[in-house]
């Protein structure tokens, strides 16, 4: 499992999943499932936005600026108040206008409805970006060792789950040309601008 996954699998264990499980009606084990669709989704996505110079000096700032790991201080109260954190923002600036049908597609995968799903990763974006600016933060990471790193989570990620990650990419890639680099670029050209 890659670091980051790693890092918030690690918080989310014990009673931290079954709380996301009754905050929002659903069993347990249906919201782990949920949980490790959208944590390499987010991933994904990362990844690509910083697969430019551009796109890794915005993340890394805004990592530094705002996503130190102190999230997992409060998890507690980031599953309570799903619509005051900040992972509604932080998913605009994701996915943007495809945010929704890529939410679909996931909660079609994890079998929920899409109003659920959309609550989950409303809940992991934020602890995405905090596991990604704790790790950047612990190791010194400049703007091209985040992107490094991300590559690196990505291919380990796509190398444990290749199932899941050609579902992915085959989700993202709305004009069926075989690759979703394109729509991600578009998707994350604003990413924290």
């Amino acid at each position: 499992m890659n670091a980051i996954m790693q890092m918030v699998i690690q918080q989310l264990s014990g009673n931290m999943v079954g709380k996301i499980a009754r905050q929002l009606g659903i069993d347990s084990s249906t919201a782990s499932r949920a949980v490790g669709m959208a944590v390499p989704v987010l991933i994904s996505a990362l990844t690509r936005n910083a697969s430019s110079e551009a796109g890794a000096d915005a993340l890394h700032n805004a990592l530094v600026k705002d996503h130190d790991g102190s999230i997992f201080d409060n998890l507690g109260g980031l599953i309570s108040n799903v619509t005051g954190g900040s992972g509604a923002g932080i998913l605009k600036h994701i996915l943007g206008a495809d945010q929704s049908a890529v939410t679909s597609r996931i909660s079609q995968s994890a079998g929920l409805d899409t109003g659920t799903m959309g609550q989950i990763m409303q809940m992991v974006a934020p602890m995405v970006m905090g596991a990604l600016g704790k790790t950047t933060q612990d190791q010194g990471l400049d703007s091209s060792g985040l992107s490094e790193l991300l590559t690196g989570q990505q291919q380990q990620a796509e190398a444990e789950q290749p199932d899941l990650f050609g579902s992915l990419n085959r989700m993202l890639d709305s004009d069926g040309d075989g690759s979703s680099m394109d729509e991600i670029g578009g998707l994350l050209g604003k990413l924290f601008s």
